[in-house]
């Protein structure tokens, strides 16, 4: 027998030890994301918060002693307030969190993700959000009673376009 032949096997001796190693890692330990009665609230959501600052339009003078390709009328401050968010269930917070816009100058969506399991079964849910610069206070606050199933999930999710607060 030549070498070629015991580099071979040794090969694929390593490469089917391999393959059991996946094998046993995919089927244990078994995965169980929720107990049988419990349900997952999600938030997520991406947003843009206020403009800290309005726009101001520039005056003739202001505009002349400017380049040619960076005259615009308006001058808009980029940077955005940080988002808030805060969720009660049956008037316990289970969520409490503030979010920065990201980039460097500040002006790209806050994002929050986090789930949360709990009892399945109604609660009383209240979210209240905040996206402007005032310091106490929120813009928006939506509070209902929800009927959770067992292991259903529930998703609360901000969209101006859907009129604020989505519980879906």
């Amino acid at each position: 027998m030549s070498i070629s032949f015991f580099r071979w096997s040794a090969q694929a001796v390593l490469y089917a030890a391999f393959a059991g190693v996946i094998a046993l890692c995919s089927q244990w330990p078994p995965y169980q994301p929720l107990q049988p009665d419990q349900a997952l609230l999600k938030i997520s959501f991406l947003h843009h918060g206020q403009r800290l600052a309005a726009c101001v339009e520039q005056s003739p003078e202001e505009l002349a002693k400017l380049p040619p390709n960076m005259r615009a009328p308006m001058r808009c401050p980029r940077e955005r307030a940080p988002v808030t968010i805060e969720v009660d269930l049956d008037g316990r917070m289970v969520y409490s969190g503030t979010a920065p816009p990201v980039g460097l100058s500040r002006d790209g969506p806050a994002s929050v993700y986090r789930s949360i399991p709990f009892p399945a079964g109604t609660h009383r849910m209240q979210v209240r959000f905040r996206d402007s610069a005032r310091p106490t206070g929120f813009d928006v606050v939506r509070d209902e009673i929800v009927q959770f199933a067992p292991l259903q999930v529930r998703v609360v999710d901000f969209s101006a376009e859907r009129g604020g607060i989505t519980i879906e």
